[in-house]
């Protein structure tokens, strides 16, 4: 039987799979759109964070192993839809943020399913351009 982590990654990426097709599609969920690393393609995935000025702030679930985590290792550029708006930025992964901190500063429910859900979290800040 697979250790506890691998079991909440496997179940959390199938649920993902099914959920972000529709979630994407709401017209007030807060995407994030990086370039494919091998496609070249966009990928949109909902995600949720906090703009808080000129950034946006976010916490991967499953840090390193998130898709778009590891999109934006190859490609920083990233668009993000905030309440229906894309915006341009530069995304940077941020591995010594105090993940507690973070998660406090950022939406209610996002967080508890962070806390709920993740191993191995990742903050992701991304700088809008203006």
């Amino acid at each position: 039987m697979p250790p506890k982590p691998e079991r909440k990654y496997r179940a959390a990426a199938a649920l993902q799979r099914r959920l972000n097709p529709l979630m994407r599609r709401l017209p007030l969920q807060t995407v994030l759109e990086t370039t494919g690393r091998s496609s070249g393609l966009p990928r949109r995935t909902p995600v949720g964070g906090r703009r808080i000025g000129d950034s946006f702030w976010l916490v991967s679930e499953f840090g390193e192993r998130s898709q778009y985590v590891r999109n934006i290792k190859a490609d920083p550029r990233v668009r993000v839809r905030i309440r229906g708006r894309w915006h341009r930025g530069t995304a940077h992964l941020m591995p010594d943020d105090d993940i507690a901190v973070r998660l406090r500063s950022l939406p209610l429910m996002n967080s508890a399913a962070v806390r709920a859900i993740g191993a191995g979290q990742l903050t992701v800040r991304v700088d809008l351009e203006a």
